[in-house]
């Protein structure tokens, strides 16, 4: 049986192959700004500027967001190298990565 951090794993890069997942500091900004981002994962070991300026953008548009142990995981869920920051664009995808990682945090 998978744990509840494999399974957010498998079901963000299900995301990414269904083109649900853009990466990348200024094309995530982009998308929160015009409403696409459903759902922001930033890793805990982003750049303190760059975890700034994720979280005030967020906040200031009101769109989740979600922290992950470091950039190779996040990266490798969606099969890719390093990955420090990703939005999740459809609200079916990000609501489920929500819950999924609320209950993996909570163990």
């Amino acid at each position: 049986m998978k744990t509840s951090n494999e399974r957010w794993f498998s079901f963000l890069g299900l995301a990414y192959r269904a083109r649900k997942v853009i990466s990348g500091e200024e094309t995530v900004i982009q998308a929160v700004r015009q409403n696409k981002a459903k759902v922001v994962i930033l890793s805990d070991d982003a750049s303190n500027r760059t975890k700034k300026t994720i979280s005030d953008k967020c906040r200031s548009y009101q769109v989740p967001i979600l922290f992950v142990a470091d950039r190779q995981v996040l990266g490798h869920a969606i099969g890719k190298a390093e990955r420090v920051v990703v939005a999740v664009t459809d609200k079916g995808f990000g609501d489920q990565l929500i819950a999924m990682l609320d209950q993996s945090l909570r163990g």
